[in-house]
């Protein structure tokens, strides 16, 4: 009865028996784990859990966080006493409210604008292996900023630039010359009326074919992405079912579409299913009518904790119960797989298992926007429905000529070189393993999934976060440091991108600088298992 219902109220399912799916999902993950690392099965082991960090760790992050608000207020008190000019505008004035108040704006007033000098960094050049960062100084506690003109060569370990495309010469720059010399900068319009154009229509043509499916629609901003086709692909009387750690495009895109949203523990397919059979048995509030629609929405590589979905599983309930599946390829695409078609490729999983795949190319291939993928019949509804293809502007020239020949030096098509595509993957995989293993072996507590370009090396102390921001500035490394709210409170982390740019005597010089801040920062909570092992 469960699973006649699901099927009803969902997107009818390909035309495959249950019973072929169950032969094929033992072998499938196993395929799918040898795909992407030369023949290397990924290992199995648990990554680290909160209960592997020390009580003593855990006690003090806690610690800090409490000592930083007590401070904020004791300071906010007297501040209002003998300092009242300071706070006029959190007062009421002239009989108008305050915009907000002072516990709304405390952590912004007190915390935020101590670390800025951490964050939102400008800078001067392209963001490859390295990069340069625009100096600038501030004596009243990053209140003001001053820039002093200055421009400072970092090793790039900040930026999403996984396979190297991001450059200011070479084959993909060559081709946005080229392509703007011949068909300007833009339409400047959206693709409904006169935008679009035939590098757009040969564009997505080659995102279709380099991702699997039939068709792709491409829109010129990564987060409207989701936004804007969330909310056309389902709405009210529908049903979506989200990770828990999903990006915030993803949430913003639910919350528009006027679905109701139910959420599942990050990367548990144990209580996925729980929360479908219950959902799927209870129908829609109050009239327990079945839903119109079921849509589960995961990412394929998790930008903060560096882990890969259980696709394999997640599409298996697919089969089982019917519903939608929106797979956000943000991260993966291009960054993983043997052939770097992302998180399908990794597992060894047909593309058209998804029902909608969406990727961004900010990301591997060194350009703008994203896209959707997946059945034509899909992609035609959304390019007459969905806000990103009606009211969008198209696609500038130069990014779509980025996009199509990344793409296609990744798929090995540019005849003169056929290799380097592979080159980069191989190179990114490799980069990758090493830095992690390293990492890990040095002591540090370092999550995430074997592969994995992104490696977050865990903080937990808020402080420890800003004196490992500032204390890589002035070795000359880039790094982005993550606290609350975007993280919890107690799992601050250093989020690591590794990109195939970077040399192996990069990398040793970013191990070996690491190092050395892990012993000024007390960072290193395992370096006694590790000696122990």
């Amino acid at each position: 009865m469960i699973e006649k219902q699901a099927v009803s109220t969902a997107l009818p399912t390909p035309d495959r028996s249950f019973v072929l799916l169950e032969q094929r999902s033992n072998t499938q993950r196993k395929k799918g784990r040898l795909a992407a690392f030369d023949g290397k099965e990924l290992p199995h082991e648990k990554p680290p859990q909160m209960e592997d960090v020390p009580l003593f760790t855990r006690v003090t992050a806690y610690m800090s966080f409490m000592l930083i608000l007590v401070i904020a207020h004791v300071e906010d008190f007297f501040g209002m006493i003998f300092l009242p000019e300071k706070y006029v505008n959190l007062r009421v004035q002239n009989g108008y409210a305050p915009m907000v108040s002072d516990f709304e704006s405390l952590w912004t007033r007190h915390v935020y604008f101590r670390m800025l000098d951490c964050f939102n960094r400008p800078i001067g050049s392209v963001a490859g292996g390295y990069v340069k960062l625009c100096e600038r100084i501030s004596h009243d506690y990053n209140r003001t900023i001053h820039y002093t003109g200055g421009l400072q060569n970092v090793l790039n370990l900040a930026s999403y630039n996984y396979l190297g495309f991001a450059q200011g010469e070479g084959l993909c720059a060559d081709r946005a010359i080229k392509e703007m010399a011949e068909n300007n900068l833009t339409q400047s319009s959206t693709r409904a009326e006169v935008g679009r154009s035939r590098l757009l229509v040969e564009t997505e043509d080659v995102v279709a074919r380099f991702v699997g499916t039939e068709a792709a629609l491409i829109v010129s901003m990564g987060y409207a992405t989701n936004a804007l086709n969330i909310p056309a692909l389902v709405s009210e009387g529908c049903l979506i079912i989200s990770d828990a750690l999903n990006h915030n495009s993803l949430v913003a895109g639910a919350r528009l579409s006027g679905a109701i949203i139910r959420v599942f523990k990050h990367n548990d397919t144990r209580d996925l299913e729980k929360l479908l059979r219950r959902s799927i048995i209870q129908g829609q509030p109050r009239t327990h009518r079945p839903w119109k629609k079921i849509l589960v929405v995961v990412e394929g590589l998790y930008s903060m904790e560096g882990e890969y979905c259980n696709l394999p599983k997640i599409v298996e309930l697919r089969h089982k119960y019917g519903f939608y599946l929106f797979v956000d390829e943000a991260h993966s695409i291009g960054a993983l797989g043997k052939r770097g078609r992302g998180v399908c490729d990794l597992f060894n999983v047909n593309p058209r298992e998804v029902d909608v795949l969406m990727g961004t190319f900010t990301k591997s291939f060194g350009a703008a926007g994203g896209y959707i993928a997946g059945n034509k019949e899909l992609i035609d509804y959304l390019r007459l429905h969905s806000y990103s293809a009606v009211y969008a502007e198209s696609m500038s020239v130069p990014v779509l000529a980025q996009i199509s020949s990344s793409m296609r030096i990744i798929m090995g098509e540019d005849r003169e070189n056929a290799l380097e595509g592979q080159q980069h993957l191989k190179q990114l995989a490799e980069n990758s393993i090493y830095f992690a293993q390293k990492l890990k072996d040095l002591g540090f507590m370092v999550i995430g999934d074997y592969g994995a370009p992104i490696i977050p090396l865990m903080l937990f102390n808020p402080t420890k976060m800003l004196a490992f921001a500032r204390e890589c500035h002035k070795r000359n490394i880039a790094v982005v440091v993550v606290s609350y709210p975007a993280t919890t409170v107690v799992t601050s982390r250093v989020r690591i991108c590794v990109s195939s740019a970077h040399t192996r005597e990069d990398l040793d010089y970013a191990l070996e600088q690491i190092s050395e801040i892990g012993d000024l920062l007390l960072l290193k909570i395992h370096k006694n298992r590790i000696k122990q092992k």
